[in-house]
């Protein structure tokens, strides 16, 4: 990535850091075999793994047994679903939101098709779910309720830990994506009584290629991918520089979350007021709702978002859509239309998301181009 540029867009894959870089190339050298095999070189690096392990598990409060590594998040949430429903074939019911990443909203669907039911619980203008209409949808026959803690276009949080007690006395398995929630929330599963948590390395400034799915110790899943690795539960050959740069990642996460968190926190405000300033008709959309400190997602009225995205990439800005390519041009977002927004309002929206390396600079310039970019959109759409 170009130092000149601006990078925005650490809600869909984060940029590199330093320390992860250099703990992958560890693992590239000769020397370091197989974690599988018997040999030296298999040792090595199987103790490598063991401690990318711990370092996961320490982000989250799990122990390292817990933690099962798998390719992405998505893998970690369809093995969690897939898993959860096999290990229970008398119960055919699941409860999850209108708002989930595609990855398990694409996945439910393809089981409706094979006879599933589902429960899609709607949210509200700020993007809220209520922990009651939790327990409302619970059934005699429900297998699972699966749930993100951070919605990754408004950064909104779930009431996870309240829900997490319902489950838990409903008896009710609990499935929580935590993909964008985990390095910049606390996360304490010591604490909160979940049964599966997904994690993707990427998001946390580690390379894409390694996530991992946190599975309670004592609660039984079937695998995805068969074979003897990840306690049976993944099969295939740890990619084990990935993984080692998601574990160095964690710790790096864990050092500062909380400074990192207010930094982070104050950058989006400064950003949100200065667009407030220069043009008044913006809307923070989740504005009322708890957030992640790094995400903004902000609707510019009547003008096009996709138009806004491309002038600010011509000026060395990078920023993501609230919307989804789709045959014949671009489909409204799921997550804001789902909120009450209509099409033209949802098209029009940008999704602002922080990463470490992020200043005020950053936001400086951002805001010293938007009156020219915005000015640019409006007189091509007038």
């Amino acid at each position: 990535m170009d130092e000149a540029e601006i990078y925005l867009d650490h809600n869909a894959t984060g940029v590199v850091a330093r320390e992860c870089l250099e703990a992958m190339l560890a693992c590239l050298r000769p020397g370091i075999g197989n974690p599988s095999s018997a040999h030296a070189p298999g040792m090595r690096a199987r103790r490598l793994l063991g401690e990318a392990r711990a370092e996961v598990a320490e982000l989250i409060g799990a122990l390292p047994r817990e933690i099962v590594f798998t390719s992405s998040g998505t893998e970690a949430n369809h093995t969690a679903i897939l898993g959860a429903l096999a290990g229970r074939r008398d119960r055919g019911h699941i409860v999850t939101s209108a708002v989930e990443h595609p990855s398990t909203l694409l996945l439910l669907r393809h089981l409706e098709g094979l006879g599933v039911r589902v429960t899609y619980l709607p949210v509200d203008r700020e993007g809220r779910i209520a922990p009651d209409a939790v327990r409302d949808a619970i059934a005699p026959d429900t297998a699972l309720v699966t749930l993100m803690w951070a919605n990754n276009e408004t950064g909104v949080l779930f009431p996870i830990p309240e829900i997490a007690a319902i489950s838990r006395v409903l008896g009710v398995a609990l499935h929580v994506d935590a993909v964008q929630a985990a390095g910049r929330i606390p996360i304490d599963l010591a604490a909160v009584p979940i049964d599966m948590l997904s994690l993707s390395g990427h998001k946390l400034h580690a390379p894409p290629g390694a996530g991992a799915l946190f599975v309670r110790k004592g609660f039984t899943i079937a695998p995805l991918l068969w074979g003897h690795q990840e306690r049976r539960l993944r099969g295939g050959t740890e990619n084990l520089p990935a993984i080692v740069g998601f574990g160095s990642a964690c710790a790096l996460a864990k050092e500062d979350l909380e400074a990192e968190a207010s930094r982070l926190g104050a950058l989006r405000a400064d950003l949100e007021h200065g667009i407030a300033q220069c043009w008044p008709a913006a809307r923070v959309h989740g504005a009322g709702a708890p957030r992640l400190p790094n995400t903004s997602n902000i609707g510019f009225g009547a003008l096009d978002g996709e138009r806004i995205m491309d002038a600010l990439d011509r000026r060395g800005v990078a920023v993501s859509l609230g919307a989804a390519c789709a045959a014949g041009g671009m489909e409204p977002s799921h997550v804001l239309t789902a909120m009450g927004l209509d099409r033209r309002e949802a098209l029009g929206a940008i999704r602002f998301s922080f990463g470490r390396y992020n200043t005020r600079v950053c936001v400086e310039r951002v805001l010293a181009l938007l009156p020219e970019v915005l000015g640019e959109v409006a007189a091509r759409a007038a």
